[in-house]
């Protein structure tokens, strides 16, 4: 531990030469939709299919603030963090749901770097080991010798060298199941794996896929700080040539998210509505779950460019991207929230 922490203070020292080169005074005010425009159509793509967690898309959508901010919305059912990535890399969205930290570990690889983020939706990661009381599993050792199971290409995989190596664990032993995010809650009741990884909102949904049985959450965050969960993002194209367009998404759905965590139940029956398939209970159980993850920052949505820094120190000094990430090069400080 003390070697990690001369190596986060040593990245955050890098990260920190890259903050003061970087523009922070551009103002973020939002500019109001012009008067008698046809709207402007773009695509958006959930975080991970229609869930709690991605419910205000659609409340943007029902109350009309989408379509107050000029915007015409088609919202289609996203995937992991690096299929939404690739979703905007190909132009077939403008907009993404997804996390944060994952999207930073594939631009720090080079994989990824077209994009950036414009609104915080969770201000810490919600990235957690799920699993069943009596299973055996209580602290994240337990998890050595045992069968993980995790969505495919998701930021729990890429995040979980640095939480093992924090947390004690021989990464070597542990066995991953790739499957869907639908798939997961049933592995796990099922037996096929001993534990999730995935977030800790959707516990909730996983007890009642275990008939009840309670569940077992270890975060991430206990030995990870200073780390997003999901944001908002866009190709940096649209950031640097149209912000307005960036600034109206961000304020319609920064609104809708604000309704959708005062108003968790009529939220989820917008989901149901727009999306018959979604699951009303564990609707609500995530919406409530992530609540105070939204709201803990000085303003919903809010990026600070500073603590940014300290998360791309953290992921480097948890060896997970090599040097040369810089806050300016993810985010789009001029478009975020201020606080």
């Amino acid at each position: 531990m003390r070697r990690y922490r001369a190596m986060l203070a040593s990245a955050l020292a890098v990260v920190l030469i890259g903050v003061a080169g970087c523009s922070s005074d551009s103002k973020s005010d939002p500019t109001p939709a012009a008067q008698n425009k046809a709207p402007d159509k773009v695509t958006y793509l959930t975080a991970f299919g229609a869930v709690g967690r991605d419910a205000f898309a659609w409340v943007a959508q029902e109350k009309g603030y989408f379509k107050e901010a000029g915007l015409d919305v088609d919202i289609q059912l996203g995937a992991a963090t690096g299929e939404n990535l690739k979703g905007l890399a190909s132009g077939k969205a403008q907009f993404a749901n997804l996390d944060l930290i994952g999207a930073w570990i594939l631009a720090g690889k080079g994989e990824y770097k077209d994009f950036r983020a414009i609104a915080a939706i969770h201000q810490q990661t919600l990235v957690s080991i799920v699993a069943l009381e009596g299973g055996g599993i209580t602290a994240p050792k337990d998890l050595e010798g045992k069968k993980l199971g995790a969505a495919t290409g998701s930021v729990n995989q890429l995040l979980f060298p640095g939480y093992a190596k924090l947390a004690g664990i021989d990464p070597t032993k542990i066995q991953w199941v790739n499957a869907q995010p639908a798939q997961l809650p049933a592995l796990l009741a099922g037996g096929q794996v001993q534990a999730l990884s995935t977030f800790l909102i959707g516990s909730k949904g996983i007890e009642k896929a275990a008939g009840g049985k309670k569940s077992v959450v270890l975060p991430y965050s206990k030995y990870l700080g200073d780390l997003y969960g999901n944001g908002i993002i866009t190709t940096s194209k649209i950031a640097k040539e149209n912000p307005d367009l960036a600034k109206r998404f961000r304020d319609a759905s920064l609104k809708a998210l604000k309704y959708t965590i005062e108003h968790p139940d009529d939220a989820a029956q917008i989901l149901k509505k727009a999306q018959p398939a979604a699951d009303v209970t564990a609707a609500i159980g995530e919406i409530t779950l992530m609540t105070p993850y939204v709201t803990s920052g000085s303003a919903i949505g809010v990026m600070d460019q500073e603590r940014v820094a300290r998360a791309i120190a953290t992921l480097q000094a948890s060896e997970l991207i090599p040097a040369g990430l810089t806050p300016d090069s993810v985010v789009d400080f001029s478009i975020t929230p201020k606080a």
